[in-house]
């Protein structure tokens, strides 16, 4: 067997990443490689990479086992003592030229201080593999300091892609066929701070469609609950082209937890978002990611993170039971009983479920425009998923009429393809 398999963990811009890691190892003329990109944002993540690692060994005894990604970065000696891995690289390391080229005279680990990398996107990359959308990664690392993330210590420090070459890229990927393209990074509404006249994320999103009038959608990845930018909040006031789908980094509905995870936003603020966007687009759907059992948390404080499930209107909820991450502030914090963490998980999962049959609900009798991700599966404007029946190839936008759901999906026939911007 000489191929060479990525194995991705985590994260959207690890998705990305992973195609980067792909032409890399091409062009270094790696075979017969696994290649484990993790992700560090939970115990459990790290687990099941170490897990994975293990059964690769097992059944593929010659191939070469290279892990890199956020756990590589922040934990390289955890890796390094495993008998089954070859080569460990940093996340500054796994996307460089030569880094999966034999070279032992560099050492079985290659982690360098991620706190000293100042670029990002030097790796510009031309498609996706097995993807009905492009992502392009405009920004890398993090400057705030959540009391339960680890990942500005696997990230470094937050740095931004030259708006020229972000445009470039959706360029390239819209000429390609893309219909739909994915802003991602770690923390993106922080781009453009270090850059010169630090220009704003929704300067950038105008940039883009104003220069890429040829681009169908245009989309952002999670963002922070604790800014939006007028230019942003102007873009999605007038460019239909920007899809109304946000997802928050909320965390946490309770001002004191708000307080203690070290976040930027308060309830109040998150609402106030929320409403603002709504006003100015009035079909946005919000998603957004919560952590039950944060340490300290009561029953009370609980509840109001359960209320902002409603008081927001959210459709989409990313559940996280707390995982305490060693070398975090709130690893030292006074722990909640983990069964409790567990209902409390379970608890907000549920409500989660039903915020999502509401949301799909209203979406029953209208047609939706969807970006067909494989056939007979397909991803609307505002991120609902829809099954449909009907004939609409992968990465084609079709008009999908909505007869139900299934509590997870939107159920849909296929009304017309649209045709190409």
């Amino acid at each position: 067997m000489s191929d060479v398999d990525i194995v991705t963990f985590g994260c959207r811009l690890n998705a990305y990443e992973s195609e980067v890691i792909r032409k890399r190892a091409a062009e270094d003329g790696l075979a017969d490689a696994v290649v484990f990109n993790t992700c560090a944002v939970t115990g459990e993540a790290v687990r099941q990479a170490r897990q994975a690692i293990r059964k690769a060994r097992r059944e593929r005894p010659g191939a070469k086992l290279i892990v890199t990604g956020c756990a590589a970065q922040i934990d390289p000696a955890a890796f390094a003592g495993m008998a089954e891995v070859d080569l460990v690289l940093g996340n500054a390391e796994k996307s460089a030229p030569g880094a999966y080229a034999a070279a032992p005279e560099l050492g079985r680990v290659r982690v360098n201080d991620i706190m000293s990398v100042r670029e990002t996107a030097g790796h510009l990359i031309d498609g996706l593999k097995d993807r009905a959308r492009a992502y392009v990664e405009v920004q890398n690392g993090c400057d705030h300091r959540c009391t339960f993330c680890i990942i500005p210590y696997g990230r470094g420090n937050s740095r931004s892609a030259a708006a020229g070459e972000v445009v470039e890229q959706v360029r390239r990927l819209s000429a390609q066929g893309y219909r739909e393209v994915v802003l991602t990074g770690v923390d993106i509404t922080s781009w453009g701070t270090d850059l010169p006249g630090a220009p704003t994320l929704g300067q950038l999103v105008g940039r883009i469609l104003r220069l890429v009038p040829e681009l169908p959608r245009l989309r952002l990845s999670s963002i922070d609950a604790a800014e939006i930018d007028p230019d942003l909040l102007r873009c999605l006031a007038e460019e239909p082209r920007l899809m109304p789908y946000l997802h928050l980094s909320l965390q946490a509905g309770d001002d004191m937890i708000l307080k203690r995870m070290k976040r930027r936003h308060l309830r109040a603020d998150a609402l106030r978002l929320v409403a603002e966007v709504r006003a100015v687009r009035p079909d946005v759907a919000f998603g957004a990611d919560l952590i039950a059992g944060f340490p300290t948390e009561t029953e009370a404080m609980f509840e109001n993170t359960l209320r902002l499930v409603e008081d927001a209107g959210l459709a989409f909820l990313h559940v996280f039971p707390f995982s305490p991450r060693p070398g975090t502030p709130a690893a030292r914090m006074p722990a909640v009983a983990k069964a409790e963490v567990k209902a409390r998980a379970a608890r907000l999962r549920a409500a989660g479920e039903a915020a999502l049959a509401r949301h799909l609900q209203r979406q029953v009798g209208r047609t939706l425009s969807g970006v067909v991700e494989r056939p007979g599966l397909a991803r609307a404007e505002d991120f609902t998923e829809i099954a449909f029946a009907g004939e609409a190839a992968s990465g084609e936008i079709a008009a999908l009429r909505v007869t139900g759901h299934d509590g997870h999906r939107a159920l849909a026939r296929v009304a017309m393809l649209e045709t190409a911007e």
